[in-house]
């Protein structure tokens, strides 16, 4: 069964093109993949995200409960302040990624992949062992990411949330176009800045002709899955189910720095002797210098056919008219400048090791 969100039909009417996503019918592109890629970059474009996953953690033990999963340090947490990291497994690799917002002292929102949220639950349920009250909210939640250097201006006139004020990775609650209790976080996957809002599918429609309506002589514009992977990757930001998953070392993944030894989580006794011990490999990110798009799972080779790695992530970069990847690489060809070749159906297309992100 493929599921939908609360606004499938109003998709279907703006002439998107939809594909299957997570399990859910999502708007892949509407004019276009670069059309779309160029609005999100200069001006302001709307994502229906709304097949993530939400869960509320709460109780005096709900702390207690995130730092055992969570690699990063939730303690560090203010009210109103959102942090990343990852979910780490028994086994050396990753759950999933997600974000943890602090809504108080005992009250804490995740975020979680939409294609994970099932996984997720049982994983973070398995740990529960203080009865710390979990809801999954995540079917009755949509969430629109308006992104974009003109976001914070398109939207202003819908609440009194001082939006351009807003800090990078901070949310704020409060009324948005006339709906109550609605969250506001200075948080998105495009790098382009902007906001991501989460409402109760009731309000969902409402919302979305809220911001169109207030965004219109911004050019705003609908944006579809197709752009939200060109802009990720310019930026770098991993994708899970491409360059992390399961088998994937967080530490190989570049994932140290939400990885905090200073308390005891999930496999931090391994991941810390992985880290003393070092990586097989590393993700690296990766320029084209010959014509070719490298994809996933393409070999990643040596000036002599040695396989050195594979592709995670590839595409070809609107902003940069060139293609761009990530991949993992044995460690001594993952220096930025050092050249490396993607093996594209049998032939060595030369690329150079560059750090994102790709796009300033």
């Amino acid at each position: 069964m493929i599921k939908n969100t609360a606004i499938t039909d109003h998709h279907i009417a703006l002439g998107a093109k939809m594909v299957p996503f997570a399990g859910f019918s999502m708007p892949v592109q509407y004019s276009g993949i670069n059309d779309e890629h160029e609005t999100v970059r200069t001006g302001v474009g709307v994502f229906d995200v709304s097949h993530m996953g939400e869960f509320i953690i709460k109780g005096e033990k709900a702390l207690d409960l995130l730092q055992k999963i969570s690699s990063n340090d939730v303690s560090k947490l203010y009210a109103g302040k959102v942090q990343y990291a990852y979910i780490p497994n028994e086994t050396g690799g990753i759950v999933d990624d997600f974000l943890t917002y602090k809504i108080d002292d005992e009250t804490y929102f995740l975020v979680v992949n939409a294609s994970n949220i099932e996984k997720d639950w049982n994983w973070i349920s398995k740990y529960n062992v203080d009865g710390v009250e979990m809801k999954n909210i995540s079917d009755e939640t949509s969430l629109f990411a308006v992104q974009g250097p003109k976001a914070a201006e398109a939207l202003q006139s819908l609440t009194d949330i001082e939006l351009a004020s807003m800090e990078y990775y901070t949310f704020e609650k409060g009324v948005f176009a006339g709906i109550e209790n609605v969250l506001v976080s200075a948080t998105g996957y495009t790098g382009a800045g902007g906001f991501e809002i989460y409402v109760a599918n009731k309000d969902a429609q409402k919302v979305w002709d809220a911001i169109f309506e207030a965004g219109a002589a911004f050019n705003i514009k609908p944006i579809g899955l197709g752009a939200r992977d060109t802009l990720r990757l310019e930026m770098g930001f991993c994708l899970y189910g491409n360059d992390i998953d399961d088998e994937t070392s967080p530490l190989a993944a570049g994932l140290g720095w939400v990885t905090k030894f200073t308390k005891d989580f999930v496999n931090s006794e391994n991941l810390k002797l992985e880290k003393e011990n070092g990586v097989k490999e590393k993700l690296v990110g990766f320029e084209m210098i010959d014509r070719g798009i490298a994809r996933h799972d393409y070999p990643i080779v040596d000036a002599d056919d040695n396989v050195i790695g594979r592709v995670t992530s590839g595409t070809q970069s609107p902003t940069l008219k060139k293609s761009i990847g990530l991949g993992y690489v044995s460690p001594p060809f993952a220096k930025e400048g050092v050249e490396i070749y993607i093996s594209i159906r049998n032939q060595k297309v030369k690329a150079v090791v560059k750090k994102p992100p790709f796009v300033k």
